[in-house]
């Protein structure tokens, strides 16, 4: 019997909105006047003569170091992150300016005054920064410009080759065999950015949706393809991210997904496969779940245990899924502990099936960013999800439609994924729970 969510049931999807910003796509370059003329000057004799050998050195030292950049407010010296601690008993996740002025810019849209006022609360939660593109990599350093020294900025990394191989609303640029682009391309200039900002932390989140698939929908043909570069490219992302200013935490879906008892041995293992060729890399701190989901933090029974298929998924809720697939992944020989996306999940029993991941109607955001969790495992509650950002869309003509995003427990309209979604931010505003 295959308990992954009756196949394509448990996987869920979420695209951020594309957005704009200044060009970030490499490091400054030091340019040297030399004093005089290669060919000698009148006043050759009175400078210090550079040899071309010596130039040569310079200009590699350079562009291997990117210019270091401090924004207003940051650390004044070199922030060191020990992934063996909870760092965000230490740190406030940031809310980030992207995610900001979209919240301002809805706000602005909201007639009824009491909502407004409730709306624009949500612009002071720290939120995730999506990069899902090449190009939004541009969103990266204008964020990071007002970022206090007691803040961690939360970045998603998600723009594999072959991209979520078993959705169609959240397909990415890269196609299966572009993975060189991938490291170059994406990973790589990621990586040059936070080195350019050693005095800011960074949160990462790697890669949502791509190694879980590989456990519970390989039998698909676009995950069997994309399998070698997920891997390969999830590897060299926790190798060139791995850096003293950061913390990464892997994806790995949630307990409707993951969670059944028959995919949490396998799960920990693809998991923690990946970490060891990666190197085992020290600033890898375990995995974060719920990411874009629904699933309640510890309700109990869980919104589907009173389904004839709960005998075999012991993970009814996140809490339970931590710990347990926090210890499949020790046995495994991973770090284990998790970050939990309660940005949306503040509302229970509105799905139809635990599989059902699109623009859920009557949704609402829930607990706020914080390190009181209760589970010694659980590290933080964080916004991954941006709330108001559409999972995809309702029309059922248009390229990108998932069927998901028709199901009667689905909101509609909505616009395709990752674009601005008024009316379900302001749903999300009226239903918090706790309440804004």
């Amino acid at each position: 019997m295959k308990l992954d969510m009756k196949g394509g049931d448990g996987v869920w999807q979420t695209r951020p909105v594309a957005g704009a910003g200044t060009d970030a796509s490499g490091p400054a370059h030091l340019h040297i006047p030399l004093a005089g003329d290669a060919r000698g000057s009148s006043r050759s004799s009175s400078i210090m003569k550079i040899t071309k050998s010596a130039l040569l050195a310079f200009a590699a030292a350079a562009s291997a170091s990117p210019t270091k950049r401090q924004s207003p407010g940051a650390c004044p010296s070199p922030v060191r992150l020990d992934a063996s601690t909870n760092v965000w008993r230490q740190y406030t996740l940031h809310p980030n300016s992207f995610y900001r002025s979209e919240v301002e810019l809805a706000v602005q849209q909201i007639s009824d005054s009491s909502l407004a006022s409730k709306a624009a609360k949500v612009a002071d939660i720290g939120t995730f920064l999506w990069l899902d593109t090449i190009k939004n990599i541009e969103r990266l350093e204008p964020a990071l410009q007002d970022v206090p020294c007691d803040h961690i900025v939360g970045v998603v990394v998600y723009d594999l080759p072959g991209r979520d191989c078993a959705a169609k609303a959240s397909n990415g640029e890269l196609k299966v065999g572009e993975l060189n682009r991938y490291k170059t391309e994406f990973i790589d200039k990621i990586a040059e950015i936070l080195k350019r900002y050693p005095n800011t932390a960074f949160a990462l989140v790697i890669e949502p949706d791509s190694l879980p698939n590989l456990v519970t929908n390989i039998d698909l043909t676009s995950c069997q393809q994309s399998a070698s570069g997920y891997r390969e490219g999830v590897a060299y992302a926790l190798r060139q991210l791995n850096l003293p200013n950061v913390v990464m935490y892997l994806d790995a879906g949630h307990g409707g997904w993951l969670g059944w008892d028959s995919n949490l041995k396998p799960g920990a293992e693809e998991l923690a496969a990946v970490y060891k060729s990666a190197g085992s890399p020290s600033q890898l701190r375990g995995i974060a779940t719920n990411v874009a989901g629904w699933n309640a933090w510890d309700l109990s029974p869980g919104e589907f245990s009173d389904r004839s298929d709960a005998q075999w998924n012991s993970c009814q809720n996140e809490k339970l899924y931590v710990e347990k697939f926090g210890a499949a992944l020790r046995s495994a020989g991973m770090p284990n502990h998790a970050i939990i996306d309660t940005g949306r999940n503040g509302v229970q029993g509105l799905r139809q099936e635990w599989g059902h991941w699109c623009n859920v109607n009557g949704a609402g955001f829930g607990i706020r960013p914080g390190a009181n969790t209760g589970v010694e495992l659980a590290d933080a509650f964080v916004w991954v999800k941006p709330g108001g950002e559409s999972d995809g869309t309702s029309d059922t003509s248009a390229v990108r439609y998932d069927e998901f995003c028709g199901k009667p427990d689905a909101f509609k309209p909505s616009p395709e994924a990752g674009a601005w979604h008024q009316a379900y931010f302001e749903m999300l505003v009226r239903n918090a729970n706790p309440p804004l």
